[in-house]
C-alpha cells in the first residue's frame, strides 16, 4: 500500500493520484441503480432514559428537519416525557430541546419524527434547475471549523483537478480520488469527527462516512463547488440487496449516517456518497471487496449522482451549539446528546446514556 503521509506531502505524487481513472461498471455488476420512484414514509422513535442525577439535566434529540421537495418531506416532530421544560427547535439544526430540575430519578424522553422520501438520481448534465441564491452560495463554500477551505486542503483539491474545466469535470475528479485513496476503518467510533485538515496533514485517510464525505465536501468547497454533508440515519434495508448500505432491523441506535450533497449549475443539487463505496468495499460479503469488485464498482458508478433513501436526513448544521448548553459546539449533531451535573455525556455509549431508536416504515 502506498505511504499517503508520503503522498500528500509531495506534490508531483499528489498531481499522479488526480489522473486515477473512473472504473467503469464490471459485467455482471449488481443491480445497483436507484430511481425516484413511489414515496416511502418512515417513523422514527427515539427514547432517552438518563441515569439518575443529583443536579439538572438537558438533552437534545436531533429530529428530521432537512427538506428537499424532489426527495424529502418532513412530516412534523412529537415528543413526551417527564421533563420540567421541553420544546421543539426548527430551523438550522432541528431537534427536541428538554431539562430536568435538579433531583429528577428517572429523566425519560421520546422524540417521533416523520418523513416522506424517495430514492435519487440526477443527470449530471441535466440542464433548468433554478440558480443557486447568492446566500447559499455563500453558505455552501464556507469553512467550517473541521472543514477548512484553505492551506492543506486546497493545495490538495488543487492538485487533484488538475486542469479540470468545468466544474462537472472538478467535482468528478475529487469523488474518484476520495474513493480511490481513502478507506474505511472499523476502529473509528461512531461515524468519525470530520477533522479534514487532520486527515490530510497526517496522512491517513481512514475513517468512517463524517470523515470521507466531510474530506469530500472540503476538497470540492476549497475549488470553489458549494457543497454540504447531511446528517441523518438508516432506517430500512437496501431493496438492491446490499447489506452494508441497508439498516437490517427496527433497531437504528447505531445506523447514522452522513452522506453529501455538490451543487452544479444545471442539475442543481447532485447527490454523493463516496464514503458508502468504502463501506462497500470494507463490509459487503465476503468482506474486504477490491474497488474492481463488480459490487463495488456498481456503487462506485451509482453514488455520484445518486442515493437509496432508505435512509431519512436530519440536517446539514456545523458548528452547532446546543441551546442552553453549557460545552463546546458540535462539529454536526447526528447523534441524541445530554448534559447533568457531571458534563456532557458520550453520545455514542447508547447503552451508558441509555438511548434506543427504532424505525418502521408507514404502509396505511
Amino acid at each position: 500500500m502506498m505511504d499517503r503521509r508520503t503522498l500528500l506531502q509531495s506534490g508531483v505524487a499528489a498531481a499522479a493520484l488526480a489522473a486515477v481513472p473512473t472504473i467503469g461498471r464490471a459485467q455482471g455488476a449488481p443491480a445497483f441503480a436507484p430511481k425516484p420512484g413511489a414515496w416511502r414514509t418512515f417513523e422514527i422513535r427515539t427514547e432517552v432514559e438518563l441515569p439518575p442525577t443529583k443536579g439538572a439535566a438537558r438533552v437534545w434529540v436531533p429530529t428530521a428537519n432537512f427538506r428537499a421537495d424532489d426527495w424529502t418531506r418532513p412530516e412534523g416532530s412529537s415528543f413526551d416525557g417527564n421533563a420540567a421544560q421541553a420544546k421543539l427547535v426548527e430551523g438550522g439544526a432541528g431537534l427536541v430541546q428538554a431539562e430536568w430540575r435538579e433531583g429528577a430519578e428517572a429523566p425519560k424522553l421520546a422524540v417521533v419524527s416523520r418523513v416522506a422520501t424517495r430514492d435519487r438520481s440526477v443527470d449530471l448534465a441535466a440542464t433548468g434547475a433554478p440558480a443557486l441564491s447568492s446566500a447559499d452560495r455563500e453558505a455552501y463554500l464556507a469553512a467550517t471549523e473541521l472543514i477548512p477551505t484553505d492551506g492543506v486542503v486546497r493545495k490538495t483539491a488543487l492538485s487533484i483537478v488538475g486542469g479540470a474545466a468545468t466544474d462537472r469535470e472538478k467535482v468528478r475528479a475529487i469523488y474518484e480520488w476520495v474513493v480511490a485513496n481513502t478507506f474505511r476503518d472499523a476502529k473509528v467510533r461512531g461515524c468519525g469527527l470530520g477533522d479534514v485538515a487532520s486527515m490530510l496533514e497526517s496522512g491517513n485517510l481512514g475513517g468512517k462516512c463524517a470523515d470521507l464525505n466531510a474530506l469530500f465536501v472540503g476538497l470540492v468547497r476549497a475549488v470553489g463547488v458549494p457543497a454540504r454533508d447531511i446528517y441523518g440515519i438508516r432506517v430500512a434495508p437496501s431493496r438492491f440487496g446490499y447489506k452494508s448500505l441497508g439498516a437490517n432491523s427496527e433497531t437504528i441506535t447505531k445506523a447514522q449516517h452522513c452522506r453529501a450533497e455538490v451543487w452544479l449549475d444545471g442539475p442543481g443539487w447532485v447527490p454523493a456518497d463516496p464514503a458508502d463505496v468504502r463501506k462497500v468495499a470494507l463490509e459487503e460479503p465476503p468482506a474486504n471487496l477490491k474497488l474492481d469488485d463488480p459490487k463495488v464498482d456498481a456503487a462506485r458508478a451509482a453514488l455520484l449522482g445518486a442515493w437509496e433513501t432508505n435512509w431519512i436526513a436530519f440536517n446539514d448544521a456545523h458548528d452547532v451549539a446546543l441551546p442552553g448548553s453549557s460545552g463546546p459546539k458540535l462539529g454536526f449533531l447526528m447523534y441524541p446528546q445530554a448534559e447533568t451535573a457531571a458534563g456532557r455525556l458520550d453520545c455514542l455509549d447508547a447503552d451508558g446514556f441509555r438511548y434506543r431508536i427504532t424505525a418502521k416504515e408507514i404502509t396505511a
